[in-house]
């Protein structure tokens, strides 16, 4: 099966800057739709960045210019790098994403998530 590692959360001031990974491991061939959602305390778990499988990216109005999405399929891995860090950018990060297991087999699911905190 796969799994999705999470990694790169922490503390940051406002203005600063990080970069979550997410970590593919498993039986995995490549990473072909890669998403990050968040989850701020009280509030609904929302999209903030799609890297689909065409390639276009999307993000959410609220990180657009500041967030960028990428992954790195000789390493299994998907980013989001993280500028211009706002306290309201506060909360978990999940990953999600399709992998492609080879052999026609594909697998969906989530990594358990990395806690982001920006302080004013």
């Amino acid at each position: 099966q796969v799994q999705l590692v999470e990694s790169g959360g922490g503390l940051a001031q406002a203005g600063g800057s990080l970069r979550l990974s997410c970590v593919a491991s498993g039986s995995v061939s490549s990473i072909v739709i890669m998403e990050w959602y968040r989850q701020a305390p009280g509030k609904q778990r929302e999209l903030v960045a799609e890297l689909t499988r065409s390639g276009i990216i999307n993000y959410a109005d609220s990180v657009n210019g500041r967030f960028t999405i990428s992954r790195d399929n000789a390493k299994n891995t998907g980013y989001l790098q993280m500028n211009s860090l706002k306290p309201e950018d506060t909360a978990v990060y999940y990953c999600k994403a399709e992998v492609d297991m080879g052999f026609g087999s594909t697998w969906h699911g989530w990594g358990q998530g990395t806690q982001v905190t920006v302080s004013s």
